[in-house]
């Protein structure tokens, strides 16, 4: 294995004579290999590691056990620990998310603070199989079909040749110590379902199913490459840029065959999903003025073009919710219904707000709170600053600094996540309710 992970990096150029790599080393089986490769190889290199605080003592350990190793070494590293539960409820993501994000930042900036040319994760063949069914579930493209890359931008994979078996069988021969993570054998996250539920069905269909699969991600590979040249050219005709913004032309968009893929491959590069893409199709050829926010840009869609921009701050950042809107994808997911009264019940849920649609006043309004806001409670007759009600429920700082309220008018109808004002509570003279949740 050794000899085909040289002679991978030369014939990929992967690493060029003289680069200084960082290492994302867990502890964990996939990262201890990539380690002893590494070890064993003429590259100059430094490790990484994160503690994200998910499994009590045992992260703690597993970090210890990474510190021992390094020391044995004397290689250079850099550990950092983090509060990933708490981040993923501030950012309203899935802790999966809240550590990939948090990793690839940390890696980042050790990189460049310390000046090394590239990170090196030990994603393989597994990860790689693992990562198409997810796509696959999720709605992609041909592009979310085609894998992992081996490279992209600083970042390289260099054991995508070699699968799980082939990883563990290096273990066992050369002696590598590893951490085992107990989270590994748990399938309530999707990955690990499909690694110990779906995919070793298809093993069993054929067991050559992962060397199959490898040769089927070349030619979706190669079909991807033919398919960009053409959607391309189509942009080209469809795509300008004026001042510190884009124009999509509706009418060239209009006229493409493919239309939504031509969107979608757009808008993509700029953080908008495929459902995302799927409401703005749908609203071509309503009215002006409906906006689409992915975390990084606003699309707004006028008479002629969708104009793309960047949002350059996110206290000025705002978001309305139409009469008829139906879900919201920023700053974070929201889904919107509407109930008869008859149908509704009370849902003790933060997350959840349940109000008197005849007393909102649309569009409704999402905005950053700011100093000077006040709001009346909910079960309150007086009203109450924003900032004392923080302070009185112990909100810490960087929780503030991440609220958003919803608004009708300017009247505060919910602190989102936090507290419900008592004017646009559900009576018993309510006729329909505005339910709206946060995803």
């Amino acid at each position: 294995m050794f000899d085909q992970f040289i002679k991978n990096i030369k014939e990929k150029q992967l690493i060029k004579p003289g680069q200084k790599v960082l290492l994302a080393v867990s502890g964990g089986i996939d990262s201890m290999v990539m380690l002893h490769l590494f070890e064993h190889s003429e590259f100059e290199y430094g490790i990484a590691h994160c503690n994200f605080s998910l499994r009590g003592a045992e992260s703690d350990d597993d970090e210890a056990f990474v510190h021992e190793k390094v020391e044995q070494h004397g290689t250079p590293a850099y550990f950092e620990t983090f509060d990933t539960t708490d981040y993923a409820n501030l950012k309203g993501i899935s802790i999966e998310m809240a550590a990939r994000e948090l990793r690839y930042e940390f890696f980042e900036r050790i990189r460049k603070q310390y000046e090394y040319d590239l990170i090196v994760t030990a994603h393989h063949q597994d990860d790689l199989i693992e990562t198409f069914f997810l796509n696959l579930s999720r709605k992609t493209g041909i592009k979310g079909l085609t894998g992992i890359k081996e490279k992209k931008g600083k970042l390289i994979r260099p054991l995508l040749f070699a699968s799980r078996q082939d990883i563990e069988k290096y273990a066992t021969q050369n002696y590598i110590a590893y951490r085992e993570d107990s989270s590994n054998n748990e399938v309530v996250y999707q990955r690990n379902f499909l690694r110990h539920k779906i995919l070793p069905l298809f093993s069993e269909l054929n067991p050559a199913f992962n060397k199959n699969f490898m040769a089927s991600v070349e030619n979706l590979k190669a079909a991807y490459d033919v398919y960009a040249a053409a959607v391309g050219s189509e942009i080209n005709e469809i795509l300008t840029e004026e001042k510190d913004q884009l124009l999509i032309s509706i009418s060239a968009l209009q006229q493409s065959v493919h239309s939504k893929t031509v969107l979608l491959e757009i808008l993509s590069g700029y953080g908008f999903n495929a459902s995302v893409v799927d409401a703005v199709c749908q609203s071509l050829n309503n009215v002006s003025g409906k906006q689409f926010f992915s975390k990084t840009h606003r699309l707004v869609k006028d008479r002629d073009a969708l104009f793309l921009s960047e949002l350059k701050n996110d206290e000025d950042r705002f978001y309305y919710i139409e009469k008829e809107d139906m879900e919201l994808f920023a700053p974070f997911g929201i889904s919107i219904e509407r109930l008869d009264v008859k149908d509704f019940v009370i849902i003790k849920d933060r997350n959840i707000a349940c109000v008197d649609l005849d007393e909102v006043e649309f569009p409704l309004l999402m905005r950053k709170w700011q100093q000077g806001d006040y709001f009346q409670p909910l079960g309150m007759t007086g009203f109450k600053k924003v900032s004392d009600f923080f302070i009185d429920q112990k909100i810490p700082l960087h929780e503030k600094e991440n609220t958003w309220l919803l608004c009708s008018g300017k009247k505060i109808v919910w602190i989102m996540g936090h507290r419900l004002d008592n004017r646009f509570k559900v009576t018993s003279s309510t006729k329909q309710v505005l339910k709206i949740e946060i995803e």
